[in-house]
């Protein structure tokens, strides 16, 4: 029995599937996954557009790359480890809830990096997370030229001088609501409301009250 058990080490070690750590390797490794862990970490900084920025996110990106690559590298070291550690983690359970779909993209590109760093495919872990910030960067670019906002705009008497106002901006209407003195219209326009300014344009109108607009990303 030991015999087949050492045939089979020795077999695994000759097809390459064990990996020597030395610390030249070990530092390179984690510089890799650092380096892409801080990539990742400055695209979901400078081009997010959630509701909210999560600095915990940001940083978890960076801690989940090089965590994945230290897993590897423990892995590719004894088949008994990995076997082990597959049932380890196969327990673990995350309850945490992502609320942009976003965050759990962000998520598996770290995990991916951190593999590819991790079983020393350093051109390979560069090269895949350059090109996907790059896809990710494009997609925010043109997609910020389509961005959508909401107006809220509360008003008294007629509502025709109002929506004239609004007419240029192309308003999609969404709700309505009216009551004895007032009426509020809430409306979805496009970006170049912001740049004109037409809370100020609508507020100039001495039969509106409030004029409120705010960015609507889906949440």
């Amino acid at each position: 029995m030991n015999g087949l058990v050492q045939e089979i080490k020795d077999s695994i070690v000759q097809a390459g599937l064990v990996a020597n750590l030395t610390p030249e390797h070990i530092a390179a490794v984690m510089a890799v996954a650092l380096l892409c862990g801080i990539v990742i970490y400055i695209i979901y900084r400078v081009f997010y557009r959630g509701p909210v920025y999560n600095e915990s996110f940001a940083v978890l990106n960076v801690i989940t790359c090089m965590t994945t690559a230290f897993i590897i590298m423990s892995i590719s070291t004894n088949i008994v480890l990995s076997l082990g550690m597959v049932g380890a983690l196969s327990i673990v359970r995350f309850r945490a809830a992502v609320k942009d779909p976003l965050d759990i993209g962000f998520l598996f590109l770290s995990i991916a990096a951190g593999l590819t760093a991790g079983a020393g495919l350093f051109p390979l872990a560069g090269i895949g997370t350059l090109a996907i910030c790059t896809v990710y960067i494009l997609m925010s670019l043109v997609s910020n030229r389509k961005r959508l906002f909401l107006l809220s705009v509360k008003f008294t008497g007629e509502r025709e001088p109002i929506l004239a106002i609004m007419k240029p901006y192309r308003p999609k209407i969404k709700s309505v609501i009216s009551s004895k003195e007032t009426t509020e219209i809430n409306a979805a326009v496009k970006n170049s409301a912001i740049k004109d300014d037409l809370t100020r344009l609508l507020l100039e109108n001495e039969a509106v009250s409030s004029a409120v607009m705010i960015e609507y990303t889906g949440d």
